[in-house]
């Protein structure tokens, strides 16, 4: 995946990268500072290696040339500094801007897990994939909390039993009048969650595992997840939205409740 970042990608990606570092660490001291941390050398007597070399403006070397610095990144370590800096990858993780501007609007809590697993999919996959599942979960049970959703379920359900409820509560299965294709893909949403769910339980570290364990440690897998829980929970939030729009609340006072 990562020896697929195309040169004109990598342009782009750059700008990108060296806007986003000014406005978010101001002084070129820092923008520096910050770089470093993705630097890596080994040397030895007879050999020096760096993953990248820094350029500055000045003979001073007081004010770092970050875009000519970037230039000379590999694409893999650039994807993972855009990542890392809140930067949209479209080519890689298609529908996450919708999604997370979807979820800073009303769901904080899932809007911090699914931000951080977002930005953990290249250097910690398996967490990535666990924060993904604990995010589609936060999502659905915010849905849940509104009284117009008429279905029986609990705070400690986990993933699957959620998905469940929801596609009850939204009739989904149901519902006559639905195409039956639209029921298999309802079908599909449970299975999608299962598998989700099941990911996070056997092959992430989050319920503990052993050395013999098999583990999810490929960034492409975890991609995958955060891609279809990207999918799920866009799903689940525009149907909540166009079936169950917001209460004006000022329609819902009575006359006795007015102060005059």
């Amino acid at each position: 995946m990562i020896e697929s970042i195309s040169p004109k990608y990598q342009m782009d990606i750059v700008q990108k990268i060296n806007a986003s570092l000014f406005e978010q660490f101001k002084s070129y001291e820092d923008v520096e500072a910050y770089l470093s941390k993705w630097h890596k050398e080994e040397q030895e007597w007879n050999n020096f290696w760096e993953n990248f070399q820094f350029y500055y403006k000045d003979e001073a070397k007081k004010k770092i040339d970050a875009t000519k610095t970037l230039h000379n990144v590999d694409g893999g370590t650039l994807l993972k500094i855009a990542i890392d800096l809140g930067i949209e990858t479209p080519d890689y993780i298609p529908s996450i801007p919708t999604f997370k501007n979807e979820l800073k609007s009303s769901y904080e809590t899932a809007s911090l897990t699914f931000e951080k697993a977002f930005r953990d999919v290249e250097t910690d996959p398996s967490l990535a994939v666990g924060l993904a599942n604990s995010a589609l979960e936060s999502i659905i049970k915010e849905i849940l909390k509104d009284s117009r959703i008429n279905v029986t379920w609990s705070k400690n359900e986990t993933l699957t039993k959620l998905i469940g409820n929801i596609c009850k509560a939204f009739g989904l299965q149901s519902n006559g009048d639905l195409p039956k294709e639209i029921k298999t893909l309802a079908c599909s949403l449970i299975n999608a969650g299962k598998a989700i769910e099941g990911l996070r339980s056997d092959k992430t570290e989050f319920h503990g595992k052993t050395d013999g364990d098999l583990m999810i440690k490929d960034a492409v897998y975890a991609y995958f997840v955060v891609n279809a829980t990207t999918t799920v929970g866009l799903f689940l939030l525009n149907f909540y939205k166009s079936n169950y729009p917001p209460v004006n609340k000022s329609e819902t006072i009575s006359d006795d409740e007015l102060p005059f």
